[in-house]
């Protein structure tokens, strides 16, 4: 090659670049989908375990900033909690058949929270809740970076922890938090022995059938845990895979058979769960809840298993080597079961025709479909972080939809210090007391009373001095118009059918005195007020009022 001339000064030509003779001097070779490489496996796992503890560390956040006294339920099922303890301990005879209602096990989930009550009081029962969803979240985060990638594990985890059940189920004291968790902790077993011998599957069977134990509700979810045990093992071992699936459900079977007839939990589980009363909210109105409280977390799944059923491997990490992946169907297959499963638990309370729970038991369904709605937002953010503003823009969202929806539910249910202040002088172990929320006051006063002595405003029988039996309205008539409760508390909306009967017999009644009238705020406690809005309902004035017996 000749040198140039320039000037009195000769110029050397640059040395010459790999690809000179095939393509211009600026052009940038195609960047690869996958930029992952086995040397920085190391700072990658690093990176990864950083961005899910800030994740668990915002999450933590969300919940923890949620507040107010005990909720009927969560005072109800501490309260059962001890005197299942008392009962174990001292052989206390426990004084009401929670067994024959509870929605789980009264000997589960109730013994442990009361005994971090009893250390921690209703705070650290909270915290138990925190630390199953916090668990939850970081598991839902392994199973799926097993499936897909480190990339959809920390989306999944990401959009799973700002939804509005995880939120206040990480700071709700009921069963629902330990459940999900164990829902979570079978799932991760089922993934992580996919390419394991056909037996070690059974692993995943106890922790299934606890999670029923713990809520019955939670075996709504068994099928598809099955079904997973079959689409995980299908492309590391076809032979086998069948077989693993059988093993897995057979012994899920065999546990509940034996649970069920070894205990005496059938009761509890026909009149909760499969022969549950219908109510009279619509299907149209529970649609609308549900796509309130999880749709867009779904509308990210259902796109994440299209585009996952058309393409295995987007910009996804690398598989294993000698592990070509699932095939079209079952990766079609895997996307329609998990987002189908975000679809049982409204399926089933529309069919009930109940809205009761259904803000929780969503959250059930969307553990299932978070890891496709993490496939979603990772490709939707595209390859080398292309579009991360749309990413951002999802997860924002969920954020911005749930927060506000958490907050509105901490504060649909009135503050009852004050009440609990003035009521306790007057409580003791002698009387006989009707209340519109008795779990709460039986809660906190629980060193001076017990469940058996108050009444709610949800039933009731009673007989008078001559014997006569009365039921339902009349019964509350005639029970305050005999002077039978020593203490009446009404706080005005639970029940208001009943709460109108009561006062009205109140009226100029001989046997009580008004003895406070105690104001509380709270938001509507009408959930429909509520739907759809990005903020707190308008807040709601309603008084406590309590009667002494002269």
């Amino acid at each position: 090659m000749t040198p140039t001339q320039h000037g009195s000064q000769t110029l050397a030509p640059l040395p010459a670049q790999v690809g000179d003779r095939h393509a211009p001097a600026d052009h940038l070779p195609k960047a690869p989908t996958v930029a992952w490489s086995s040397a920085g496996c190391r700072r990658r796992t690093w990176v990864s375990r950083t961005v899910l503890l800030t994740i668990l560390a915002f999450q933590a956040t969300l919940s923890l900033r949620l507040s107010n006294t005990a909720f009927q339920d969560e005072a109800l099922y501490l309260t059962a909690g001890h005197a299942e303890l008392s009962h174990l301990l001292h052989g206390t005879a426990v004084q009401s058949g929670y067994a024959a209602y509870f929605s789980g096990s009264p000997r589960l989930y109730p013994v442990l929270a009361a005994v971090v009550d009893s250390q921690f009081g209703l705070s650290g029962a909270r915290m138990l809740s925190l630390f199953f969803m916090l668990g939850t979240t970081a598991l839902l985060y392994s199973f799926t970076r097993r499936l897909f990638s480190e990339r959809a594990g920390l989306a999944a985890a990401g959009l799973f922890s700002v939804v509005q059940s995880t939120i206040v189920m990480g700071h709700f004291a009921t069963y629902d938090a330990p459940a999900v968790f164990l829902l979570a902790s079978a799932t991760w077993i089922v993934v992580r022995t996919a390419g394991m011998p056909a037996p070690r599957v059974l692993l995943a069977a106890p922790v299934a059938v606890l999670a029923v134990g713990v809520k019955y509700a939670a075996g709504l979810y068994l099928p598809t845990i099955v079904a997973l045990a079959l689409l995980t093992a299908l492309p590391h071992r076809r032979g086998s895979a069948f077989v693993r699936s059988l093993l897995l459900g057979l012994g899920m079977s065999a546990l509940l058979v034996l649970g069920m007839y070894g205990t005496d939990l059938s009761a509890g589980v026909r009149q909760t769960t499969t022969s549950r009363e219908h109510g009279s909210d619509s299907a149209v109105f529970l649609l609308e809840q549900s796509i309130a409280w999880g749709g867009l977390l779904f509308l990210a799944a259902v796109a994440g298993a299209v585009s996952y059923a058309r393409r295995h491997r987007l910009h996804e990490s690398p598989l294993a080597p000698g592990f070509s992946g699932p095939g079209r169907v079952q990766r079609s297959l895997l996307g329609a079961l998990m987002c189908a499963t975000a679809l049982l638990a409204p399926a089933y309370q529309m069919h009930l025709g109940t809205v009761v729970a259904l803000f929780k038991h969503v959250g059930f369904g969307l553990l299932f479909a978070a890891p496709m709605a993490g496939v979603g937002l990772t490709r939707l953010v595209g390859a080398h972080f292309r579009h991360t503003h749309l990413g951002i823009a999802l997860w924002s969202a969920t954020l911005c939809i749930g927060m506000p929806q958490a907050d509105w539910r901490f504060t649909s249910w009135p503050d009852s210090l004050t009440l609990i202040r003035t009521i306790s002088s007057h409580v003791d172990r002698k009387g006989h007391y009707l209340s519109s929320t008795p779990e709460v006051p039986v809660y906190y006063l629980r060193d001076k009373t017990t469940h058996r002595q108050w009444q709610s405003v949800f039933g009731m029988e009673y007989r008078d001095g001559h014997g006569a039996r009365h039921t339902g309205a009349d019964a509350y008539r005639e029970a305050v118009r005999n002077g039978d409760f020593d203490l009446v508390v009404l706080d005005g909306f639970t029940n208001p059918r009943v709460n109108g009967v009561i006062t009205d017999a109140l009226k100029g009644n001989p046997h009580y005195r008004l003895l406070a009238v105690l104001p509380f705020h709270s938001a509507s406690n009408d959930v429909r007020d509520h739907l759809m809005r990005s903020a707190p309902s308008v807040e709601h004035t309603g008084r406590y009022r309590v009667w002494l017996k002269r």
